[in-house]
């Protein structure tokens, strides 16, 4: 028994959907040119570290001035450091890594509302679309740290563990900064995601919590001291499917 095409009960489109669909196919050349570029400028960096937190975080705070001492801690150990760009914690990221020994990288994404890019980066992109700005953190990203943040800064968090935890991505240090900061968040991911069995009790152990701008750089160095930086044969083939 032939069943009827779905096409025969689609509508034609409107003048305005017409038009709304070639922009949307032209934008397709757009997102792959981000990509391109992305990939071009950012090929050779590792070993890297991605650094997330809150844009709101104002220069005087603990919270930015502990950002720049890790990124210029990493940057001195020969990580090149990478930041969303913005104001706030990603600004003291790239400070922090600006004055230090590697690269201060800025990853900045085009907002309706947002300040203008932080000026210490020696190499910096801009990007329309969430999605592949998120790929350039994951793709040579030998560590995450995560401090204190917002919604965008608990979307990189959940973006990195999902890609881990599925094996979408190799596994790298995922390291949260500020316990007191985090331990809600983590009680809550214990007590009713685990608990539920929404995630596996050893997916806790995907991250580590620190207080220390050291102990960041310990526990980075502690996950490949017996490895290396350069991704094995089997990661660079997970990283070419990213």
């Amino acid at each position: 028994m032939a069943y009827p095409s779905n096409q025969l009960k689609r509508p034609p489109l409107s003048p305005v959907d017409k038009e709304t669909l070639t922009r949307e196919s032209w934008k397709v050349f757009r997102i792959m040119a981000e990509f391109v570029e992305g990939f071009e400028r950012l090929a050779g960096i590792r070993p890297s570290v991605s650094i997330f937190g809150s844009a709101r975080t104002p220069r005087d705070h603990e919270w930015y001035q502990f950002a720049e001492d890790i990124a210029r801690k990493l940057s001195d150990a020969g990580f090149s450091v990478v930041s969303g760009g913005g104001p706030g914690i990603m600004e003291a990221a790239n400070k922090g890594a600006f004055a230090g020994k590697s690269l201060s990288i800025g990853v900045n994404i085009m907002l309706p509302h947002e300040e203008a890019s932080n000026p210490y980066q020696d190499l910096s992109l801009n990007f329309r679309h969430f999605f592949a700005r998120k790929v350039m953190f994951v793709k040579h990203a030998s560590a995450y740290v995560v401090l204190p943040g917002g919604f965008g800064t608990l979307d990189e968090l959940a973006e990195i563990l999902t890609l881990v935890q599925t094996g979408k991505t190799r596994k790298i240090p995922i390291i949260l900064v500020n316990s007191a900061f985090w331990k809600g968040l983590l009680d809550w991911f214990k007590q009713a995601m685990a608990a539920q069995g929404t995630i596996n009790p050893e997916d806790m152990s995907l991250m580590t919590v620190v207080d220390k701008g050291d102990d960041v750089v310990e526990a980075i160095f502690s996950h490949y001291e017996n490895r290396g930086f350069e991704p094995s044969p089997e990661e660079r083939e997970i990283l070419l499917e990213l």
